[in-house]
């Protein structure tokens, strides 16, 4: 039998020797608790890229320039 997970959002003051532990522990628990953390300020506007992406701009840059058709693995 498959649950639906219930969730909440939580914010905790890292800046305190207190606020680290919990984080700590939470990260402990990857299995039942998803920890994300915001991008900085300096690229929260620009493009981002996943590193299927960055793979597959790489992959197809290599294979042009050398007349290759080489499959990356990650």
């Amino acid at each position: 039998m498959h649950r639906n997970m219930q969730t909440i959002h939580v914010e905790i003051d890292i800046s305190t020797p207190t606020g680290r532990r919990l984080l700590k522990e939470v990260e402990r628990h990857p299995k039942v608790a998803k920890v994300e953390y915001p991008l900085p300020e300096i690229i929260a506007e620009q493009k981002t890229y996943t590193i299927e992406e960055v793979f597959s701009s790489v992959e197809e840059k290599l294979n042009k320039h050398y007349g290759t058709h080489h499959k990356l693995k990650y």
